[in-house]
C-alpha cells in the first residue's frame, strides 16, 4: 500500500539511498510514497499505452515515450516515477540524461489499490502545478480515463475515445478506449 512516512521530511537524496528492494519510492513535498511491484494487468495497461503512444510521438517527431522506472525530479523534495510519460525532444533527439528533461508533455498513471490516493491527489496536484499539458488517470476497474489539464478543477472523463493532440499542426492520436480496455483485460 502506498503510504506516507509519518514524521520524516524526505528528500530525493534520501530516497536514492534506500535499498533496491522491489518497491517503488516517490517523494512529493517531503512525503514518501512506497508502492509494491504492480500487477500483470497494470503492466499490460502501461504496455498497451506505450504501444499506442510510442509510434505516434516518434512518427511525428513530438517526443520520446517511456515508462517507469524513471526518476522524474522536480526539486530536492519532489521525485515521481510515472507509469508512462512523454519527454520532449532535445535538439531534435530524445534526451540522453534525466538532467536534460525540462518538462513532460504527457503523463499517464494506471490506478492500482496502492496508488489510487497519490495518483488522484498529490501526483495530480504536482503535474498540474508543473504545467504538464495532459495527465491521464487510467481506471482499469471502471474502464475509463480521467484527463486532467493544468488549471482544471475536475477531469474530463472518457470511456469510448481519447483524442490526444500534443501539436496543433499534427493529426491527433485517436485511441479507442473500449478496444484498449478489452486488450488490457484479455476479454
Amino acid at each position: 500500500m502506498a503510504m506516507p512516512a509519518p514524521s520524516t521530511a524526505w528528500t530525493v537524496e534520501m530516497v536514492h539511498a534506500l535499498p533496491d528492494d522491489g518497491n517503488r519510492y516517490e517523494v512529493i513535498d517531503g512525503e514518501l510514497f512506497v508502492t509494491p511491484a504492480p500487477s500483470p494487468v497494470h503492466q499490460r495497461a502501461v504496455r498497451e499505452l506505450l504501444y499506442l503512444i510510442g509510434p505516434y510521438v516518434t512518427a511525428h517527431a513530438i517526443g520520446d515515450a517511456l515508462m517507469a522506472p524513471a526518476d522524474i525530479v522536480y526539486g530536492p523534495r519532489k521525485m515521481v516515477q510515472p507509469d508512462l510519460f512523454v519527454l520532449p525532444l532535445v535538439g531534435g533527439a530524445p534526451p540522453r540524461t534525466w538532467m536534460e528533461v525540462g518538462h513532460l508533455i504527457l503523463v499517464a498513471e494506471v490506478l492500482s489499490p496502492s496508488t489510487r490516493r497519490a495518483d488522484r491527489g498529490k501526483k495530480r496536484d504536482l503535474y498540474q502545478d508543473k504545467g504538464v499539458p495532459e495527465y491521464w488517470v487510467v481506471d482499469l476497474d471502471e474502464r475509463l480515463v480521467e484527463r486532467w489539464r493544468p488549471n482544471e478543477a475536475s477531469p474530463e472523463t472518457l470511456t469510448e475515445r481519447l483524442e490526444w493532440r500534443p501539436d496543433r499542426l499534427v493529426e491527433p492520436l485517436d485511441i479507442d478506449l473500449r478496444a484498449y480496455f478489452t486488450r488490457v483485460h484479455g476479454q
